[in-house]
């Protein structure tokens, strides 16, 4: 079945390509527009199209990176008293270009710039920096602001020439004067070489010394500080190509234990790896799988079981799994079956062929946790994305839109019906746009803020309820 795998790039890629009325009880939350980012930087409109989000760990800054190998950071705005509308809203803080297209000359191949992922570190100082990642290589940024600059000095001239020493017939101690607020970005580390397959994702330790990255086949440590090399702790590519049945996914560390990190397959399955245990870790601690029942296997059964996205919980609890129809979430200590599973667009398994036959089944959607790891949510198509309560059990259907794009507009739920009767605000499952699809999201660490990517569109909501209360 696998024979056609073969040791290049492009083979595996190949590889990986190989109720009537959705149920829905409103929670009591009305998330409004906070902001909305069209990001039009380009000539070219694919390579403005966002392809990660991320929050810093305060959730002031929020980061996108794009097609384009573009990473633009918006900063959350301080409360102002004179215009209570505009309290807290994200503006574009800076926008620097990250990656630069390649092309790989041993193996004829084009290295494109698109961003894959972004990571914050946790800011030691009053600078920050964060990690971005494209197909091959993996480069740390520092972000920094100034406002104040040097004035008076003894060698050099107002424009920073070297002045005759003869002239200089006095010192003068410089000082600092005030000057428009000016952010810079600077590269502090390039990490190169460290993969032979395309990275799908990177994980910063809670020590805040090392980091994870995972390519189709294998996952390397990384010092932040030491570019020129990794450790390999798991291979799990075999002897002959022609034995290959699964790939990498996702990966991350744990949130509180530095030892720990969960990576995902295309089977569906999540192996958490303990680095106390040997340097290479292709022996997993815990392998969380669910039995697959018969009566529902298909052609398509393997495809939609991939994981796309695997998030452990703040508590360090739970693990949080995407595949294409589901969202799942796994307790660390029971590894048979997951504790909850979620149907994402369930109205869509009727519709596996036509989605296959235009990729769009091969789709990765990403998926998050609340601050408080109550709520997760996950994208879906026609720019809807999905929430579901954990306590309550209730979940709700919302979309990002430019209908939605008013300031302090209240989204209201939506509903997907598959034949039979339908209500005048409910959309058929025929009349879905498979083009728009919510891929990208983010969840502020601590408030009832999430930020959603369609395309070139960046919209940020907040809970109404949530900031009436602060």
């Amino acid at each position: 079945m696998y024979s056609f795998i073969t040791e290049n790039l492009e083979s595996i890629e190949t590889w990986k390509k190989k109720q009537f009325f959705l149920s829905f009880h409103p929670p009591a939350h009305h998330w409004v527009l906070m902001s909305h980012a069209l990001l039009s930087l380009s000539p070219h409109p694919t390579a403005d199209i966002i392809s990660t989000v991320e929050f810093n760990h305060t959730g002031e800054l929020l980061a996108t990176g794009d097609k384009g190998g573009r990473v633009v950071i918006f900063q959350r705005e301080p409360e102002s008293k004179t215009a209570p509308h505009s309290q807290g809203e994200y503006d574009v803080y800076s926008t620097f270009q990250s990656h630069e297209p390649e092309f790989d000359y041993l193996k004829s191949l084009e290295i494109e710039e698109k961003i894959n992922k972004i990571k914050w570190l946790p800011q030691q100082n009053a600078a920050h920096s964060l990690l971005s990642t494209n197909d091959k290589t993996i480069k740390l940024w520092k972000i920094t602001e100034r406002d104040k600059r040097p004035e008076g000095y003894n060698l050099k001239d107002e424009e920073g020439k070297l002045k005759d020493l003869s002239t200089v017939t006095s010192l003068q101690v410089p000082v600092l004067k005030p000057m428009d607020l000016m952010v810079e970005v600077s590269p502090r580390r390039v990490f190169a070489n460290g993969h032979t397959y395309h990275i799908n994702s990177i994980s910063v330790n809670s020590d805040c010394e090392t980091y994870m990255s995972a390519d189709d086949l294998r996952i390397n440590l990384w010092h932040l500080a030491i570019t020129d090399r990794s450790f390999n702790i798991v291979d799990i590519k075999p002897a002959n190509m022609e034995d290959l049945t699964e790939v990498i996914t996702a990966s991350e560390f744990h949130p509180h234990h530095c030892n720990l990190f969960v990576y995902s397959s295309s089977k569906g399955s999540l192996r958490l790896c303990d680095m106390r245990a040997a340097a290479l870790c292709d022996k997993h601690s815990k392998l969380f799988e669910e039995p697959e029942d018969p009566s529902n296997r298909s052609f398509f059964s393997e495809i939609i079981s991939s994981v796309s996205d695997v998030k452990f919980s703040h508590s360090g609890r739970y693990m949080l799994t995407r595949d294409y129809l589901t969202v799942k979430v796994w307790d660390l200590n029971m590894e048979a079956r997951p504790i909850e599973t979620y149907q994402v667009h369930d109205y869509l398994r009727s519709k596996l062929c036509s989605l296959y036959e235009n990729d769009c089944i091969f789709d990765k959607f990403e998926c998050a946790w609340n601050g408080s790891d109550s709520v997760i949510m996950t994208g879906a198509y026609n720019n809807f994305f999905r929430m579901f309560d954990r306590n309550t059990k209730r979940d709700v259907t919302l979309e990002a839109s430019r209908e939605s794009s008013k300031p302090r507009a209240v989204l209201k739920p939506r509903r997907v019906c598959v034949g039979g009767k339908r209500r005048r605000d409910d959309i058929s499952v025929d009349s879905l746009d498979f083009t728009k699809k919510i891929l990208h999201t983010a969840w502020h660490p601590a408030e009832n803020i999430i930020a959603i990517a369609a395309t070139n569109n960046l919209y940020i909501f907040q809970d109404k309820v949530n900031s009436d209360m602060h």
